[in-house]
């Protein structure tokens, strides 16, 4: 009797899900938002105590906390955002990072001031394209949805601990 995990992008959580038989085609809505069709993940099973690090941890050097309080105090000021105006969602996406601690590259660095500065949106990203490329998705959500663009690619995924049935 297996059971599976699921993540949901939308609430940014994983989810556990008992099923009495292997069932390698169901995938569930999220308990949650209702989400249909969840993503399937890879469980570990098992950690070799022995073993040497191989590769760094994408989440090195980010405090959680700090990042999940900035976000939590940005909520606010990103309801009264104009839905296409990149300007403000450059400010705001600024001082979330800076409240946070996070350092970007040079190319996110230029992008933000860019767009601050009222540049195209679609001008800088023809420009600066390859340097910004692991950060496109964070220029590219719309301004409520850009502190859950920000909290997927900086803090691991929340467990729910509750067992659902698949």
């Amino acid at each position: 009797m297996p059971i599976y995990e699921f993540y949901c992008e939308n609430c940014h959580t994983v989810f556990n899900f008992f099923s009495q038989r292997v069932n390698t085609e169901t995938r569930p809505d999220c308990p949650k938002c209702g989400r249909s069709r969840l993503e399937r993940q890879v469980s570990l099973f098992s950690v070799s105590r022995n073993r040497s690090e191989q590769g760094s941890d994408p989440f090195e050097g980010v405090d959680e906390s700090r990042l999940e309080q900035a976000i939590m105090s940005m909520a606010g000021e990103l309801e009264g955002l104009d839905q296409d105006n990149p300007q403000q969602a450059a400010t705001v996406m600024r001082k979330v990072m800076d409240q946070a601690g996070i350092e970007w590259g040079d190319g996110v660095e230029e992008a933000i001031g860019r767009l601050e500065a009222g540049d195209d949106p679609d001008e800088i990203e023809d420009t600066l394209g390859n340097s910004i490329d692991d950060d496109a998705n964070l220029f590219s959500a719309k301004p409520r949805n850009m502190l859950g663009a920000i909290r997927r690619k900086y803090l691991p995924p929340k467990t729910d601990p509750v067992l659902y049935d698949l």
